[in-house]
């Protein structure tokens, strides 16, 4: 089983991780007005950010990093992932300014973070990861974040996007 660290401590995730070349699993979430949302749902270039809580500061910023590269990423679209309930995400992206990337919730029941192995067990938590899909939906690029107080490499996902657009 993998694990994650946190502080110190290592953390359970349940399932195995993905790998480059996998098919992205299809998997329900939750739009900021509570309708479903399914992965199979999406197209194009897609960027997957799962993070623990975008109400915390390395969550915060990686989403307005994203947020703010969108402008030299045309036509790819760009989700960011926690278990933070959709009101809560919703308040979140109008205090930030938010509008180039969408939240969306695992909240009910983590299917989005079992299907990708960053559903940390004891905390009913997303771990931090990046996931690059491409059109066909295959993983071009991923990072499972080995630490959840740490950012992902964003120069790293930012050259596999760059290859792709």
């Amino acid at each position: 089983m993998a694990t994650v660290n946190f502080n110190g401590a290592d953390l359970k995730l349940i399932n195995s991780p993905l790998a480059v070349g996998d098919q992205m699993p299809d998997a329900r979430l939750f739009d900021n007005d509570l309708n479903e949302f399914k992965v199979s749902q999406t197209s194009g270039v897609r960027v997957f950010l799962t993070v623990p809580s975008l109400d915390t500061p390395v969550c915060d910023l990686e989403v307005r990093t994203f947020n703010t590269k969108s402008s030299e990423l045309p036509g790819v679209s760009i989700f960011a992932i926690s278990a933070d309930l959709p009101f809560a995400q919703a308040r979140w992206c109008a205090g930030s300014g938010i509008e180039a990337v969408q939240t969306l919730s695992d909240y009910n029941g983590g299917q989005f973070g079992k299907a990708t192995g960053t559903f940390i067990q004891d905390l009913a938590l997303l771990s931090r990861a990046v996931f690059i899909v491409k059109q066909d939906g295959q993983i071009a690029y991923l990072q499972y974040v080995p630490e959840l107080g740490n950012p992902p490499d964003y120069e790293a996902a930012y050259a596999c996007l760059a290859q792709l657009v």
